[in-house]
């Protein structure tokens, strides 16, 4: 784990890169960041978490690092050992956390819940959707109070990296380490008049097979009876309406992804 601060004193927001190791755009944009060398008005931290994992190209070591928090010091795992130290590192800390993803190329946020923090950051990102993770938030990182995620877009492609820099920028701006975006900067950074709001409701289980293919379009209505996924041929068909996320044919080994509803809208 690497930590750089810009700004004297300790501390309150952080923004974190690296949980997983083959999602590079956190990393790639605070060194980006970092290298700008911006003035601050206050004091930041940035957190590379998982060199080790980086270094090799995996997700993890030994055990997913988004799924071990709190963690533990005497853990056997790296990430179990890792979790506990990154967990003390960003303690008080109000956290953006960066990922990527295989099955959406527009960035969105994800929170544990809908508190005052996020109300008052996500409507000022560049994103135009907000997930709420409720009961499927154990073991990551938004379990730590005031810690966003954002999904910056396609796992190792160009977009998320540059994504991932101006959602950094949007952010700091929004928890008044940096100052207003200028003109400029408001083009790539700007925030959204309407976040849609949708809550995860259950897993979409994904059988073995050789072939799959998702027909559903992520946070797009799929209404009861409307065949949103197939596997080896068999099709899959809802039973009641709901809204993709984080659906896609390869992402995940066991599941398409979630069904969510949708709560309405950050305004």
């Amino acid at each position: 784990m690497q930590v750089y601060q810009l700004g004297e004193g300790a501390p309150a927001v952080a923004v974190v890169g690296g949980i997983h190791g083959d999602e590079p755009c956190g990393r790639r944009a605070i060194d980006r960041l970092l290298a700008d060398e911006p003035d601050v008005d206050r004091p930041v931290k940035f957190v590379v978490a998982n060199e080790a994992a980086a270094e090799r190209d995996v997700r993890y070591v030994d055990e997913d690092l988004n799924r071990a928090y709190p963690g533990d010091s005497d853990a056997d795992s790296h990430e179990g050992r890792l979790a506990a130290a990154l967990r003390q590192e960003l303690e008080g800390c109000t956290t953006l956390s960066l990922h990527s993803t295989q099955s959406y190329a527009e960035p969105f946020a994800i929170t544990s819940v809908v508190d005052e923090i996020t109300q008052a950051v996500v409507p000022r990102l560049p994103v135009t959707q907000l997930v709420e993770s409720g009961p499927f938030s154990q073991g990551r990182f938004i379990e730590q109070a005031h810690t966003l995620e954002v999904e910056c877009g396609l796992q190792k492609s160009e977009a998320a990296a540059e994504n991932a820099y101006w959602l950094i920028r949007a952010f700091l701006s929004a928890t008044n380490v940096l100052p207003e975006p200028t003109t400029d900067d408001r083009i790539h950074s700007r925030g959204t008049d309407d976040v849609g709001v949708f809550r995860l409701v259950e897993q979409i289980g994904k059988p073995p097979a050789d072939s799959y293919e998702v027909l559903a379009h992520n946070f797009e209505r799929v209404a009861p009876g409307q065949t949103f996924a197939v596997a080896d041929g068999q099709e899959f068909t809802a039973d009641e309406e709901f809204y993709p996320v984080l659906m896609s044919a390869n992402g995940y080994t066991n599941v398409f992804g979630y069904a969510a509803s949708r709560l309405g809208s950050l305004s």
